[in-house]
């Protein structure tokens, strides 16, 4: 006697190899069974789901969430259930000396489950830019709040722009590293230097000092700092950390997501891992707009649809080390899903150049479950909704 019966869509789990029509039985919040013509009888609610597609709750590896201490910190749940996504990773909108509101204010207060990185910076994203002098960084205070937030600090973010670089150089992510190492979590640094001021080639000295499980971050970034040198040949040292585990994240956000840098890294034959929307309030108005909106855009660069939804369900999961729980459909994981629909028409899609590239397919969310709960997409960040630009 299942709580949920989702039944006739198509399921998509490339965890588990599944592509085709499937019903999903949720009991207590987790994943009961999943197969075709699953009985009905006894389910305490049945939603049918025809032409739509079933996959593992999708995760956005880099958002901003932290909202009311943070001018762009977006409402969880409009970057999270009610746009499809089940699970956020904040991406360091806090320090240690602000991140007491994550557990105070903002998990208690929505649905979506947020996975949030600290900061190397005390105070965050309170305020721009974030590192303005060494009494920025606060290494003790850092890692006091790591172990008094223990399980819930997921990792350490730095960024790799001006003029936290041209204060600290690399001292900067090395502090970080230190900070994630001490600690026992992750690593994760945002690439390309927004202001454009300090050399781009410490992109190569970065590198060599992340590990297995660290995350690098705005991968297709046409900013200075990116993995392409001024040859636009991929630096040998990006191959070196994908061969040591690092995760490749594209993370488009409203500076540093180049369609022809992604094409020409990819031409190169190191794809990404994941994609993720690092969406703000600006972000999701003006450039972002929506995670199934980027799973649009890679449908739109050559990425089959089973490719897209790894990247954003599987191996994110895998990145912050949650793939036992979330990311997959599996019998007895946590009942996340996401229901899309697909739609044809004739549309373009822009990168952060204003770079314009034509889709005749895009994905809108349709229905998400979070934790066997039950939530209907909200309008869309576009007057007309969830749909791309028209062409």
């Amino acid at each position: 006697m299942p709580d949920l019966l989702i039944r006739g869509g198509k399921v998509v789990d490339p965890s588990q190899g599944l592509n085709g029509p499937a019903d999903i039985a949720v009991t207590g919040g987790k994943i009961e069974a999943i197969g075709p013509d699953l009985p009905t009888e006894g389910a305490k609610r049945t939603i049918d789901v025809p032409g739509k597609l079933v996959i593992p709750g999708m995760i956005d590896l880099h958002a901003h969430v932290f909202g009311g201490i943070t001018a762009n910190g977006l409402n969880p749940d409009t970057a999270g259930v009610h746009s499809g996504v089940t699970t956020l990773v904040d991406a360091g909108s806090s320090g240690c000396a602000n991140f007491r509101a994550f557990p105070a204010h903002i998990i208690p207060n929505c649905h979506t489950e947020i996975l949030p990185f600290m900061h190397i910076c005390q105070t965050g994203l309170s305020t721009m830019p974030d590192i303005i002098a060494e009494r920025s960084i606060d290494l003790d205070g850092t890692l006091q709040a790591c172990e008094e937030h223990q399980g819930l600090v997921r990792g350490i973010k730095a960024r790799m722009v001006s003029p936290a670089l041209e204060i600290f150089g690399m001292e900067m992510p090395r502090l970080a590293k230190r900070a994630a190492r001490e600690s026992g979590i992750k690593l994760m640094v945002h690439i390309g230097d927004t202001e454009k001021r300090y050399d781009p080639t410490v992109i190569r000295e970065l590198l060599p000092i992340m590990d297995e499980g660290d995350i690098l971050t705005h991968y297709f970034t046409a900013n200075p700092g990116g993995v392409l040198d001024a040859n636009n040949k991929l630096v040998p040292e990006a191959k070196d950390a994908a061969d040591r585990g690092v995760w490749l994240d594209t993370a488009h956000g409203r500076m540093n997501f180049s369609f022809d840098v992604g094409r020409r890294i990819v031409d190169q034959g190191l794809l990404p891992h994941c994609i993720s929307t690092d969406i703000t309030v600006p972000g999701r108005v003006n450039t972002v707009h929506s995670m199934t909106e980027m799973m649009t855009r890679f449908m739109g660069l050559g990425f089959s649809f089973e490719d897209v939804v790894t990247m954003c369900t599987e191996n994110p999961a895998k990145a912050v080390g949650e793939q036992d729980r979330i990311g997959s459909l599996k019998v007895g994981m946590q009942a996340d899903i996401s229901v899309l629909e697909e739609r044809d028409g004739d549309w373009v899609v822009y990168d952060i150049l204003r770079a314009p590239l034509k889709v005749d397919k895009c994905l809108v969310p349709a229905l998400t479950v979070k934790r066997g709960e039950v939530f209907e997409p909200e309008w869309g960040p576009r007057p007309w909704g969830w749909e791309p630009d028209p062409a």
